[in-house]
């Protein structure tokens, strides 16, 4: 059975890899909900505290760290956030450095399943949809910070292996819990299950989605937040709020349906906020709502799941503080919306005082529109049927019903992350200096792919790195960690620098800007993510003919897990080689990254190699061994051609 025939898209990138030395700083189961095993009133260690910003139902979700001993407490008050835990001797708090420390929090144990359920978001039902717990979105997982995190994941799935990646999670130590076939793990066959296990050294909120082909756009995403200190004081929380484009179809027949039949790629009908959305404007339709108390201040976790599309959040006549990208606490600083790229996260307070202005007065009756804006340019919906940017409701009565009839401030909807100079990460990162034009960039372009998806076939792939990615499903890299050489499809860039800066540049050149090559390049922007690192920004810009000449922030730049390169530009980054795994470094855009728009960077393997002794590969090979059962048993049914995968596999 065929996923879809393939990608008729082209691609180009200009990408270099280097390596420096750093130095480091001074600071030191169906249809139920997620199942926390154990009973959190069992432990009466100190601390042992509610979180401060816990699920709006009123139910707490208790932090504890049994371990501390006596003399520990909570220190984190709605008028300073920023501490989380004080000692005798000692105190966690926002200028802790997270990547060296975590307090030793306890074991968060949770079970999902992954099934088939017809999903209506918008009042038009997807048939095809694929959830966790029977939910959509998937259930709301939740630890403090310092928890470790236990996951058993059942595949219910009839025809598809799935895995699930834990998204900005950085996976230190743990590279066979990242979650994505053919790197870290064969994939979860049908009737099997897998545990991933991972410690929160994060504080802040994410998404935990299927990195099998296209399946998170059929549904398979939720949301994770890890609480911890934050960098702008708050009184009240509110659940996570997932913003994504939404089709009324299986990703899988859109991509086989519109790359065959109509050349282009496929587009979407419409979006969602946590589920819920209003497919052509109509009023009638449920809408996302929330109810807040004036005068009080609100976190806000606003986390963009989508496929194609680039969103920008705001709330009419409020303004927004951010104090965190990703999982960065960063210093905050205020707006009146925010440019969320695919996979990127924002913990934001909204300041429940709307603003009156002569041109934009506040409601009389109290409600105020929230909106999701698609960016120009970055977005996947057919031309002339955009979804209504009017998506859900800020109520202060929550007995109104009345529509809201506000306005939005005049803010450019042009396609590009937050502003670039605002983003100042609290725990600094001073990157080692390097002459950018040192660096020898290397032209990469689409890659013929002859016998793909089948004999006969022969179609150019998106590719980042010498070729498109193509993974083998029942050849994990994990596997191999002994190879000195490796299948040109795995785009595996080898880097063995030990306590070093791992450098990459990166251009997106439009037809215009050929001086770069003798190729044709199209005009695309791509949301680029790291797995197992944040990296810092060094440059980011919208004109590639200026990389050769920009200047490099090396003094605390900003630093995420993805950033957007824009069509026509550039972006620079570096992160630290401390962490032994293959991470993948890919587009965000499911479509392209389903067309191979990737590559892998196989970080000090020899480490890698020591760690991954035969009892620690006895599960990643009965995962395989079980996978290669199912596959066979199954083989039969796949289409007269024998093709069964006919995507990079990510």
């Amino acid at each position: 059975m065929s996923f879809y025939e393939t990608c008729k898209a082209v691609a180009l990138s200009i990408t270099t890899i280097f390596s420096l030395p750093f130095h480091i700083g001074n600071n030191g189961p169906s249809n139920q909900a997620v199942l926390s095993f154990g009973d959190i009133n069992a432990v009466k260690a100190s601390p042992r505290f509610p979180a401060p910003h816990g699920p709006e139902s009123g139910e707490s979700f208790i932090c504890e760290y049994p371990t501390l001993g006596d003399g520990w407490e909570s220190c984190s008050t709605p008028d300073d956030r920023e501490c989380w835990l004080k000692g005798p001797n000692d105190t966690y708090d926002i200028n802790t450095d997270y990547e060296i420390r975590a307090p030793p929090g306890i074991t968060r144990e949770y079970y999902l399943e992954v099934d088939e359920m017809p999903i209506n978001g918008d009042g038009v039902v997807n048939p095809d949809g694929k959830v966790f717990n029977q939910t959509y979105p998937g259930p709301w997982i939740q630890a403090c910070w310092g928890d470790t995190i236990k996951v058993t994941v059942k595949n219910k799935l009839q025809f598809n292996g799935t895995t699930i990646h834990w998204h900005g999670i950085r996976q230190n130590g743990t590279f066979e819990m990242d979650g994505v076939n053919g790197v870290s793990q064969c994939p979860i066959a049908p009737e099997d299950s897998y545990t991933y296990e991972f410690k929160a050294v994060q504080y802040g909120s994410s998404w935990y989605h299927s990195h099998y082909s296209l399946q998170y756009a059929d549904g398979l995403a939720g949301p994770i937040t890890i609480y911890g200190p934050s960098s702008s004081n708050y009184d009240e929380g509110r659940d996570p709020i997932l913003i994504t484009d939404w089709s009324h179809h299986s990703a899988f027949e859109s991509w086989q349906r519109e790359l065959t039949l109509e050349p282009g790629l496929p587009t979407m009908n419409g979006v969602l906020i946590n589920g819920i959305g209003n497919f052509a404007g109509s009023f009638p339709t449920e809408r996302y709502n929330m109810t807040v108390t004036k005068g009080k201040k609100y976190i806000l976790r606003i986390i963009n799941t989508s496929v194609d599309t680039t969103w920008i959040f705001s709330i009419d006549n409020h303004n927004l503080t951010v104090m965190s990208t990703d999982f960065v606490p960063i210093k905050p600083y205020d707006t009146d919306h925010i440019v969320i790229g695919i996979g990127q996260r924002y913990h934001v307070v909204l300041n429940a005082d709307p603003i009156n202005t002569d041109k934009f007065p506040a409601a009389s009756d109290g409600n105020y529109w929230i909106r999701t804006v698609a960016t120009t340019g970055c977005q996947g919906f057919e031309v002339g049927n955009e979804p209504d940017e009017r998506q859900g409701i800020l109520r202060y009565n929550a007995s109104s019903i009345d529509v809201p009839t506000t306005f939005r401030t005049n803010y450019s909807l042009a396609c590009r992350d937050e502003n670039y100079t605002s983003l100042e990460p609290i725990l600094q990162w001073n990157v080692t200096p390097v002459d950018l034009g040192a660096a020898q960039p290397y032209v990469v372009g689409t890659d013929q792919s002859p016998n793909r998806p089948a004999s006969g076939d022969n179609f150019a792939f998106w590719s980042f790195g010498a070729n498109p990615m193509w993974l083998n499903f029942s050849d994990p890299t994990v596997l191999n960690l002994d190879n000195t050489t490796w299948d040109t499809d795995y785009v595996v860039v080898p880097d063995s620098n030990k306590g070093g800066w791992v450098y990459m540049a990166i251009a997106a050149p439009e037809a215009n800007q050929a001086i770069l090559s003798n190729k044709t390049f199209p005009t695309a922007a791509h949301p680029l993510h790291l797995h197992g690192h944040d990296f810092a920004i060094l440059a980011q810009g919208d004109n590639v003919t200026e990389i050769a000449n920009t200047t490099l922030k090396f003094d605390n730049p900003p630093r995420r897990d993805v950033a957007l390169l824009q069509a026509g530009g550039f972006l620079v980054v570096a992160f630290k080689a401390d962490n032994p795994g293959s991470w993948l470094f890919h587009c965000h855009i499911a479509w392209h990254a389903s067309s191979g728009l990737a590559i892998q960077i196989l970080e000090r393997q020899q480490e890698l190699q020591a760690l991954f002794t035969e009892e620690r590969l006895k599960e990643p090979k009965r995962v395989c061994g079980n996978w290669d059962s199912w596959f066979s048993d199954k083989a039969n049914l796949w289409n007269a051609t024998g093709v069964f995968q006919d995507d990079s596999g990510i």
